[in-house]
């Protein structure tokens, strides 16, 4: 007998719809699984084997095959456990095979016949509310399936639950959707920065602009703090930006409790993080610390002391907002559309310019420590500022500055200023703005235009790096809401491109 259920199989973000045939015949009992099928799914024979055994069903004396189809995709997971009990019982006749054709099944068994957790179950249930099939999910995943709204949604505990349901249609339990969104985090706040008022207007300018940033200045002087204190100025997510995170996070098995990613992340990997840590890959390509950030915030702090070979690989996603792993057995592609916050000190002793801390090699020390940043990888980082150390008097007698909730105001004013010359757009922001389009939307008066090829002449300005100052140039426009721009709006953007100009 032949009976089928159906499951998926992730390429990248993309959702594949896998079929999983099961097939009983007559001959030496055998258990076999093809389809291109890793360890793991190899191994579902015992589990599934022990699952049916806590049921007290016995597998029957049969030559049992099963197909996950189409056979030229590669399968990994041990979501596939679910499917293949489901459709081996079917084969048995425990089940009648026409109640089970209308949904995508995932889950783990466990040998008492539990349904355990799996990752990419929010894009799978989005996949099957487009294809109008339902989902079957472990229970403990129910919350995170429903934001998709595919029904029926099954999230069942264990596979006599599940059974029981399509025997008698015994009722399971209905999750529904976590309804918390958009939560402001109240343990960070940009008014406990005191001082450093340039690196705090280059952080608004960010946050208006989507403009990756690199910070530059001594130990202590709260770079860290500045870029942790980013995300709570930036707006809140729309709900298809929430959908949009929490599925890859989904996929790389990072979601909790059925909770959606409401707020902006903020990702930052050690400098110590391999390549594929932090674009992604490995032996199944997963997602890295640059794809967990879209939408987000990228941190790169002691930017100098990550590997050369790992920085370089960032050129590319910073430039086109994906990036493409290519292994021998995967080629996908995972968005990357984040938000480069960056810090360093300015040499390897962290004092450079600090009276009575340099070290005996200052200055050349200083000049070494910037030389292994790649030049074009410079270029693609559009606030470039100094953050000074902060003296004691600042600290004892500066009294606290705007709080977050009054600075992502102005933020989301600016924001809507711009808002509309992006609709029907590619583009969200000023810093995606590129070609015909940066020169619509960025006219500017007589004496900036010449201030700015002035700057370019001097400073020996790639191409990228002009079109970088106007984009800045652009969001600090916003901010005064002026539709065109100023020599005063060029004069702030090149201030903020000096400090380590090297094009």
């Amino acid at each position: 007998m032949l009976a089928t259920t159906y499951t998926v199989a992730f390429s990248g973000v993309d959702v594949l719809k896998i079929s999983t045939e099961v097939q009983l015949t007559n001959g030496l009992p055998s258990f076999t699984i093809v389809g291109l099928a890793d360890k793991a799914i190899a191994e579902s024979r015992e589990r599934v084997r022990a699952a049916l055994h806590s049921l007290g069903m016995m597998l029957p004396a049969q030559h049992i095959t099963v197909n996950l189809a189409p056979a030229d995709v590669v399968k990994e997971g041990t979501h596939y456990d679910l499917p293949i009990a489901v459709a081996l019982l079917a084969a048995m006749g425990v089940i009648e095979p026409a109640t089970i054709s209308s949904f995508i099944m995932m889950g783990e068994l466990g040998l008492d016949g539990s349904i355990r957790a799996v990752s990419g179950v929010l894009p799978a249930a989005m996949a099957a509310m487009r294809a109008g099939m339902g989902i079957v999910c472990p229970a403990e995943q129910g919350k995170e399936a429903g934001w998709a709204e595919a029904t029926p949604l099954l999230a069942p505990q264990n596979l006599i639950q599940l059974i029981n349901y399509f025997k008698n249609n015994t009722p399971i339990p209905m999750p529904s959707a976590t309804d918390e969104l958009f939560q402001e985090n109240t343990f960070m706040d940009l008014s406990e920065i005191k001082g450093q008022e340039i690196a705090k207007r280059a952080l608004e300018v960010a946050a208006v602009g989507g403009h990756n940033m690199l910070m530059i200045g001594p130990p202590g002087s709260g770079k860290s703090m500045l870029a942790s204190r980013l995300a709570t100025i930036l707006p809140p997510m729309t709900k298809n930006e929430m959908l949009e995170v929490s599925q890859i996070h989904s996929i790389a098995g990072k979601l909790r409790d059925g909770h959606l990613i409401t707020t902006r992340p903020f990702r930052a990997p050690h400098h110590s993080a391999t390549t594929p840590a932090l674009v992604g890959g490995g032996s199944s390509a997963k997602p890295g610390e640059i794809s967990l950030a879209h939408r987000g915030i990228l941190f790169l702090d002691e930017l100098p002391e990550f590997s050369r070979a790992t920085l370089e690989s960032l050129r590319q996603p910073l430039e086109t907002g994906s990036i493409s792993v290519s292994r021998a057995n995967a080629h996908v592609s995972y968005p990357a559309r984040f938000q480069l916050i960056a810090a360093m000190n300015p040499c390897r002793c962290g004092y450079l310019g600090v009276s009575g801390h340099e070290c005996a090699r200052a200055p050349k020390c200083g000049a070494e420590y910037l030389a292994k940043l790649s030049g074009p990888l410079l270029d693609r980082i559009d606030l470039q500022v100094e953050v000074p150390a902060v003296n004691p008097w600042e600290l004892t007698f500066i009294p606290k500055g705007e709080t977050s909730a009054v600075v992502r105001e102005r933020v989301q004013k600016a924001r809507a200023f711009a808002g509309e010359r992006f609709k029907n757009t590619p583009y969200t922001n000023n810093a995606q703005a590129d070609g015909a389009f940066l020169e619509k939307i960025a006219p500017m008066e007589a004496d900036a235009l010449k201030l700015l090829q002035q700057a370019a002449e001097k400073l020996n300005l790639s191409a990228r790096g002009y079109h970088r100052i106007i984009r800045v140039a652009r969001t600090i426009a916003d901010m005064t809401e002026s539709e065109q721009i100023t020599k005063i709006h060029i004069s702030e953007a090149l201030s903020f491109r000096t400090p380590l100009q090297r094009n």
